[in-house]
């Protein structure tokens, strides 16, 4: 449970700043970040309190659009017991590896305001690349972020030794997201 829900906190991470032109700001009280992971079947819930994004976003200008997300993997939650295991070597090892990291390469426009996300996954020092879903909603001056996508939690060495064993910790994590930004041009 506790790998699970490591993996997926650092999935979700990013972050390279970008220019600060042009650039959209994240309303952190209305944005959340969060990853279900399953324990032997069961799944379990857990979410980041501090990330942050840097955003320059122009649907009518992709190609000079880009994304950057920061999560502080020492703010994961899930429960007690497992917060307390999380930031430990053998999971997010929050003293060696503070942050976790994406940081976009290609956005395009799937459908209306359906986008996919090309970028590079940094999680414990290791990277790989991911396609991460976004669909848009705007409603005045906010306009909301939402999708998921998995990872492979050991791909990142989230629950090492006895946790890498699939069949108490599923190694799919689903990172789930919800981000509010002001100053998008409209769709």
């Amino acid at each position: 449970m506790k790998s699970v829900l490591m993996a997926l906190t650092l999935a979700a991470s990013a972050a390279f700043p970008l220019a600060a032109s042009a650039q959209q700001q994240m309303l952190a009280e209305q944005s959340e970040l969060r990853f279900v992971s399953r324990q032997m079947g069961v799944p379990v819930e857990g979410r980041f309190e501090r990330f942050s994004a840097q955003v320059r976003f122009d649907p009518a200008k992709l190609d000079d659009s880009r994304i950057a997300f920061t999560v502080d993997t020492g703010s994961a939650r899930i429960n007690r017991d497992a917060d307390a295991e999380l930031p430990k070597p053998i999971w997010f090892n929050v003293a060696q590896f503070p942050q976790a990291s994406f940081e976009s390469s290609r956005i395009r426009r799937v459908e209306g305001n359906r986008f996919e996300v090309a970028g590079k996954l940094s999680i414990k020092g290791l990277s790989g690349d991911v396609v991460v879903p976004v669909t848009l909603a705007q409603s005045g001056g906010t306009t909301t972020a939402t999708g998921s996508f998995p990872i492979k939690r050991l791909s990142f060495r989230i629950g090492e030794r006895e946790w890498a064993d699939t069949s108490m910790v599923a190694d799919e994590v689903q990172v789930r997201f919800k981000i509010a930004l002001t100053g998008v041009p409209a769709l």
